[in-house]
């Protein structure tokens, strides 16, 4: 049904990686990362651009307001340096803030290192979509994404993205399902049924 299949749109923030300095990594690590959790059908719009905070408003609103992404997942420029200002840009944007996505990425990220308390990714919803702002490394990605798990395979500190479907659930996004050994999705029991 058309109704189920996934638009996300996925943003590099770089003045490097947009200049051709050296190949982005953080949106081909993602790409990997989505295709082994979701199930449900997805399609994908990318954009490379600097840490400018004109660029990334136009680039989230062309995303969210023209080619209506369910998804926006920006990675990079959310540390304390003066040319980051991808949750400025971010906020700029929101209808309405979800802090409790940045407050866990960095919950999750001081498990690894103390300078994860630098970092300032945040989540906020425009009309029906949810933008998530996400580290710069590839490895801090997928840890914040998908979270901490034991030796045997069990979860012991949640990853963002276990919310994710059913806060699109709550906007009006498709239904979307994970694949449980990568991240599994959570919804109270009234809302596990497929749309």
């Amino acid at each position: 049904m058309p109704e189920q299949f996934l638009k996300i749109g996925l943003v590099s923030i770089s003045d490097r990686a947009s200049s051709g300095v050296y190949e982005d990594k953080g949106i081909p690590n993602l790409v990997d990362w989505l295709e082994k959790t979701l199930i449900t059908p997805w399609e994908k719009q990318v954009r490379i651009i600097p840490d400018e905070q004109p660029e990334i408003e136009d680039a989230l609103r062309e995303l969210v307001d023209e080619l209506q992404c369910d998804l926006v997942l920006t990675t990079g420029g959310t540390g304390p340096a003066l040319r980051d200002v991808t949750p400025e840009a971010t906020l700029a944007v929101a209808d309405k803030e979800m802090p409790g996505f940045g407050e866990q990425m960095r919950q999750i990220s001081l498990n690894f290192v103390p300078t994860a308390i630098l970092s300032r990714q945040i989540a906020v919803i425009r009309k029906k979509s949810l933008i998530i702002n996400l580290p710069g490394q590839p490895k801090a990605i997928a840890q914040t994404l998908e979270g901490l798990k034991d030796e045997a395979g069990n979860t012991i500190v949640h990853g963002i993205f276990a919310a994710v479907p059913y806060c699109l659930d709550l906007i009006g996004a498709p239904y979307i399902e994970t694949n449980e050994e990568v991240v599994k999705a959570f919804r109270p029991k009234s809302a596990t049924t497929s749309k």
